[in-house]
């Protein structure tokens, strides 16, 4: 899938740059979509807003994607790929030889008429094909995987954003080792199921949306720097000419804006993480 543009006959045409070309035309599965409700603008249940600069839009149906892949066994025909405005990443409709339907996210080199199929931790399978799903036990190492389970039978959690691609480092004493996109190096139950490739889309963070009003389309609405704002509507308003008034970059609220670790020390998972993000290793014991 590659970037195109098109001749720009309007100014808003002059930058845009998408990559839409190879997606299928029409609706999506009626069976497998549902609304998508009136749409919070950010706004909690006492109409406050908690996430600012949402709201508007164009109305998107909710698809309903199987993360868990626990139909065993059967194979199934990718019959389409399509359009997703509620990710990144592409879904390919399968159609199962009992003639039951599912969209999952579509992997790299994944094309209309593969088959795929979903297996157990029964034996390991002779050849590896992408879109193929398996227990982490059965993948090869070095092989980049996405969709993967973070408890056995919960459905994928990790890696699900175009483009993304974990690696399998090891498997051990029932514990697979894995390397996520952010550099993180973690311990999964071996038992998770995940997906073999990278998802496709790659080109996502390329595309360029050429015109302010096609971000309004996609629900987001104008931002409004800190600095330019009065001291009484924000801590680093005011000031002569430019002045952000020589504090650290905090929120409206007060709250740090930078360098502010935002994840809990007491999180239970933090235990099955080896290496950090930022490459530091986490100490045990």
């Amino acid at each position: 899938m590659a970037i195109f543009r098109t001749n720009p006959i309007t100014p808003g045409q002059r930058f845009k740059a998408l990559n839409r070309a190879d997606v299928a035309r029409g609706r999506p599965q009626n069976s497998l979509t549902r609304t998508h409700g009136n749409g919070s603008s950010g706004r909690n249940c006492y109409g406050r807003i908690t996430v600012r600069r949402r709201g508007g839009g164009h109305k998107r149906m909710l698809r309903v994607i199987d993360y868990r892949r626990n139909k065993l066994g059967i194979p199934a025909r990718v019959s389409a790929i399509e359009y997703d405005p509620n990710r990144s990443a592409r879904l390919a409709l399968l159609v199962y030889a009992d003639g039951e339907k599912h969209y999952i996210p579509a992997p790299e080199g994944l094309s209309v008429g593969a088959v795929v199929i979903n297996l157990d931790g029964a034996k390991k399978p002779d050849d590896f094909s992408v879109g193929m799903s398996l227990p982490l036990s059965l993948v090869p190492a070095a092989m980049p995987i996405h969709c993967i389970e973070m408890l056995p039978g919960r459905g994928a959690q990790l890696v699900r954003v175009a483009g993304g691609a974990a690696q399998l480092l090891a498997v051990e004493s029932g514990r697979a080792t894995i390397k996520l996109p952010s550099g993180e190096v973690r311990y999964v139950d071996a038992r998770c199921r995940a997906t073999l490739g990278s998802l496709g889309n790659a080109e996502h963070n390329q595309r360029s949306l050429g015109k302010a009003g096609r971000n309004r389309w996609l629900g987001l609405r104008p931002r409004v720097r800190g600095v330019v704002m009065n001291p009484v509507d924000h801590p680093m308003g005011g000031g002569e000419g430019k002045s952000s008034g020589g504090g650290h970059p905090v929120s409206p609220w007060g709250q740090l804006a930078k360098g502010l670790p935002t994840r809990k020390k007491s999180k239970n998972r933090n235990t099955m993480i080896l290496v950090r993000r930022d490459g530091k290793k986490v100490k045990k014991g």
